[in-house]
Formats: structure tokens, C-alpha cells, sequence
């Protein structure tokens, strides 16, 4: 038994896990490396002559198959398409009918993918669980484990792993928040897979292999396409502009493929699913200062107390903006110092205190556009 301990570590067979399973072995870890199978385009409602891309197809199992076997720790694959779905696809489902935007990716590093991780740990007696993502993960002087930005701006992933829970972050191993990206292409080079650092990233939701969700959720919910066509696109002031093909198709800051010519750009401002109505306003009608936000996890104190000030990101790949928080009996509130463009409900607002994450949830609505 290793003095460092034993590790089961989440291999997807792409460059990032992999390189981290191989550091973690280097390191004198006692690796047992896992690919969970998440998802099949038959059991999604698509084809089954479709390919299955990023961490479901059986050349990503090879992949991480093949490099644990060449450094000597076991491999394992890992079905678990059932959890998978029951939570995250219905969930995707039901926030899009909802009018909503979701992000599967927290839903799923959330409420599936650590907590199956973690249970197959304890079956096979490991001290750790790891993964391949961009972000630290520090305990504070209170005590409590928090998410800190990986150092590689450009591949930070802490937003989408605000939720994870005091029991999953103090037994999680993030290998790779100390290092670049470029780093990491050096070092699969360095271990003897360079076909790794040419390898493609997949960033499409993996079952929604085609990004098509529209399509997806046709074919998930039977007769969609003809409850919901014929809506009406409306502006700010309430005044009918056109047909559209149904609000679940649509969201908040959308400006393509809306099918309607009104003489200048633009955009989804608002979904209101109780009328299949469709909102577009300018893009300044996006810009609002305030979002309500449920489904709290706090993660580096227990709470803001009375408020805080805070930077408050409300998509992946948003910089944040400074807000306070306050909270209230149902959740948090957020108020922008300056607005801030595309609040959508259904993703994540996530807080930050210079690069640690304080915690994060759903966004519920943000200020109303419509009086």
C-alpha cells in the first residue's frame, strides 16, 4: 500500500485524465483508473447509426484502457447510463420546458458523477477520488474544503463544480489546477503519448452529440414540435412581431436563427413558457443588475451572514462582475454594482472571492423586463 494512498481516478481516455492518472501514478499514488459510461445515442432517442463522440465511445475506453494497462494499474468501465439518465437528461428535459436554460454539466458533476465515483471508491477502498479538471481545491483555516481557479484562465473549470458537497471536495484530488494547458501537452509528450496532445476536445454536451438540442428534445418528448409551434414573438412593450416555432426552442440572449426580420439585430430577452411567448428586445435589453438564486451549496464559509461582496459569474465562460449578496429565506440575492448582459434562468450563478469559489446555485429569474 502506498504512503500516498489509493486513488480511483475518472479517465475519459482524452489528454487531461489521462496525463493526471499517469502524474498521480508518478507521484506514488496507487492509481485504479475508471471510464463511466454515461450515455448511448440509442437510449437518447436518436440513432443508432450515429457515432458517439467525446466520453462514450469505445475508442476513449481503448484510450484509457491502454494507458493504465502500459503503466501497470488496473482499469475499470464503469455503466452507469441508468443514474445518468434518470437525473441529468430529464433535467435538461424539463428545465427547456420550463423556459429555462440548463447546464447538464453541473447536474451531472453535481448530483451523478462524484457521488458514483465516490461510492465505487469506497467499494474498492480508496483513500481519494480524482479527475482531469482545471481547478485546486484547498482546505481553509475553518476547516472547510473550497474550489480554487486552476491557473490556466483559459481552461478553468470551477464554475461547474460549485455544488459539490464538504464529503465529495475532501476526498478529491484535482491534479492538473497547478498547471497550464500547454504544460500538459508537454507532459503527454514527456509519457510517451504525443497522439494525445493532438487529440480533438469535445465541448458539445455528450448527449447531445449532434448540439442540436432542438432535435434532441423532439425526439425525447412526443409530440413537442406540434404542442408548441406557432407562438408569438413579442417585443418589450408586449406587441405581437410573428410566429415563432415554439419557446423550448429558444434562449435568453439568443440572436441567430430566430427566423423573423424586424430591420435591425435582435435578440431573446425573455421566456414565458405559460404562453409559449417569445420576448425580443435590442441587446441593451438584455442588461439588467439583479437575479434571484436557489439551490444554494455554500462552499468555502457556511453562509454570508447578513451579505457580502462578491464576484458573481452567470455562464462558463463569463468574467464575473462584482455583486452583493444577501440572503433570503428561499435562496440568495444578487445585486450588480453595473449590469450585466444574458442572465438566463436555469444556469448557474457562481461567487467567487478573488479565485475561491464561496458557493453557488440556479438562477431563478433576473430582474423582470416586462412590468
Amino acid at each position: 500500500m502506498s504512503k500516498k494512498g489509493k486513488v480511483l481516478m475518472a479517465m475519459s481516455g482524452g489528454i487531461d485524465s489521462t496525463v493526471a492518472a499517469l502524474m498521480l501514478h508518478q507521484e506514488g499514488y496507487d492509481v485504479i483508473g475508471i471510464t463511466m459510461k454515461t450515455w448511448d445515442y440509442a437510449t437518447s432517442g436518436g440513432s443508432t447509426s450515429k457515432k458517439e463522440t467525446g466520453c462514450c465511445n469505445i475508442d476513449s475506453f481503448n484510450d484509457a484502457r491502454l494507458a493504465a494497462v502500459q503503466h501497470g494499474f488496473p482499469h475499470y468501465i464503469l455503466d452507469i447510463r441508468d443514474e445518468f439518465g434518470d437525473f441529468v437528461i430529464e433535467n435538461f428535459v424539463e428545465e427547456y420546458l420550463a423556459g429555462r436554460t440548463p447546464n447538464p454539466c453541473v447536474m451531472c458533476n453535481t448530483h451523478i458523477k462524484w457521488r458514483a465515483l465516490l461510492k465505487r471508491a469506497d467499494a474498492l477502498n480508496c483513500d481519494f477520488i480524482a479527475t482531469g479538471h482545471y481547478a485546486q481545491i484547498h482546505q481553509h483555516t475553518n476547516g472547510r474544503y473550497f474550489i480554487r481557479k486552476g491557473i490556466d484562465e483559459t481552461k478553468d473549470q470551477s464554475y461547474v463544480l460549485w455544488g459539490l458537497q464538504q464529503d465529495l471536495l475532501s476526498r478529491t484530488l484535482l491534479p492538473l489546477g497547478t498547471y497550464r494547458k500547454t504544460a500538459i501537452r508537454q507532459m503527454a509528450h514527456d509519457f510517451g503519448y504525443p497522439e494525445l496532445a493532438k487529440k480533438s476536445e469535445s465541448y458539445e454536451i455528450c448527449f447531445v452529440p449532434d448540439n442540436d438540442y432542438r432535435g434532441f428534445l423532439k425526439r425525447k418528448v412526443e409530440g413537442l414540435e406540434e404542442k408548441v409551434a406557432g407562438g408569438n414573438f413579442i417585443n418589450t412593450s408586449g406587441k405581437i412581431l410573428g410566429k415563432h416555432k415554439g419557446y423550448p426552442f429558444y434562449t435568453v440572449g439568443q440572436r441567430k436563427g430566430l427566423d423573423i426580420a424586424l430591420g435591425k439585430p435582435a435578440f431573446v430577452t425573455e421566456i414565458i413558457p405559460e404562453t409559449n411567448t417569445v420576448v425580443l428586445g435590442e441587446e441593451d435589453d438584455l442588461k439588467q443588475s439583479e437575479l434571484t438564486v436557489k439551490g444554494i451549496n455554500w462552499i468555502k464559509y457556511e453562509g454570508v451572514g447578513t451579505g457580502i461582496d462578491a464576484i458573481t459569474r452567470i455562464r462558463y465562460k463569463d468574467k464575473g462582475a462584482l455583486s452583493r449578496l444577501s440572503t433570503y429565506e428561499n435562496g440568495v440575492h444578487v445585486r450588480f454594482y453595473e449590469q450585466v448582459k444574458g442572465i438566463a434562468p436555469g444556469q448557474s450563478a457562481v461567487f467567487y472571492e478573488d479565485d475561491d469559489v464561496i458557493g453557488g446555485g440556479i438562477i431563478q429569474r433576473a430582474t423582470p423586463i416586462m412590468l
